[in-house]
C-alpha cells in the first residue's frame, strides 16, 4: 500500500470510529444526555458529542494497532503451519474458544447469584453474526480463502482490543466501545482489498511516466498471487 493510501485509511477510519461512537453514545447514553436536548442546552450537547467523537478516534487507533497486529500474525500463521487450511482450522479453534469465554468468564465474574445465563449469550450473538456477516462480504469480494481469516479478526482480534471494558464490566462502555470497534475493523478489513489495488494501480502508472521519460520498458506481473485477507 502507498504511502498516501495508508493515510487515507487512517484518517478515514477515525472518522467511522468518531461518527459510530456518536451515533451509539447518544443511544446507549439517552438516559444522562436526554436533558441536554430538552431543555436546549446547546453547550452542554457540543461537548458531549466532542467528547463522544474523541472517544471514537481513542476506539479507531485501538482498532487500527489489531488491525495491523493481525497482519503480521496472519504472515506469521501461515509461516508456521506452513497450510492455509491448518492454519485456517487452528483460528476456527480460537474463534470458538474466544467465544466461550466471553460468555463463559463474563457469567462467573459478573452474575449474580440466581441469575441466567441467556443474557450473557447476546454479546457473543451480535459479535459473531458481524463477523460472519463481515467475513461473508470480504470473501464475496476477494476470494473464499479469505473468510476464515476475516472471521478471525472481527471476532477475536476485536475480543481482545474489548478486554479494557470487559474487565471492568461498565454498561454505560460495554456496547459503546463493541460497535465503534466492530464499525472499524469492519471498514479496514473491507476497504483493504481495494487500497492495495488502487496502490498497485498507482504504482504501475508512476512507473509508467518514469518509462515514458526515461525510455525504459515496463514490466506487468501476470496472474498475481490471491491475498487471504
Amino acid at each position: 500500500m502507498t504511502s498516501r493510501n495508508l493515510v487515507k485509511l487512517f484518517w478515514k477510519t477515525l472518522l467511522v470510529g468518531g461518527v459510530t461512537t456518536v451515533i451509539v453514545g447518544l443511544i446507549v447514553r439517552w438516559h444522562e444526555l436526554a436533558p441536554f436536548f430538552t431543555g436546549f442546552k446547546i453547550i452542554d450537547i457540543i461537548s458531549a458529542i466532542v467528547w463522544l467523537f474523541v472517544m471514537g478516534f481513542l476506539f479507531s487507533v485501538i482498532s487500527q494497532l489489531g488491525f495491523f497486529a493481525y497482519l503480521t500474525i496472519h504472515r506469521f500463521g501461515l509461516g508456521i503451519f506452513k497450510s492455509v487450511s491448518l492454519w485456517n482450522a487452528v483460528q476456527i479453534v480460537l474463534i470458538l474458544f474466544g467465544l466461550f469465554d466471553l460468555v463463559y468468564l463474563r457469567y462467573t465474574n459478573f452474575a449474580n447469584s440466581g441469575e441466567s445465563l441467556i443474557p450473557y449469550f447476546v454479546p457473543a450473538l451480535v459479535l459473531a453474526f458481524i463477523g460472519v456477516l463481515t467475513a461473508l462480504v470480504k470473501s464475496k469480494e476477494t476470494n473464499r480463502e479469505a473468510f476464515i481469516p476475516a472471521m478471525f479478526f472481527m471476532i477475536v482480534v476485536t475480543l481482545i482490543e474489548w478486554v479494557p471494558v470487559l474487565r471492568i464490566n461498565s454498561s454505560n462502555w460495554f456496547y459503546l466501545m463493541l460497535f465503534a470497534l466492530l464499525a472499524c475493523n469492519a471498514y479496514q478489513l473491507l476497504v483493504l482489498h481495494k487500497l492495495n489495488a488502487k496502490s498497485a494501480q498507482e504504482r504501475l502508472e508512476r512507473a509508467g511516466r518514469n518509462a515514458g521519460a526515461g525510455n525504459t520498458p515496463v514490466k506487468q506481473k501476470k496472474n498475481p498471487k490471491k491475498s487471504t485477507v
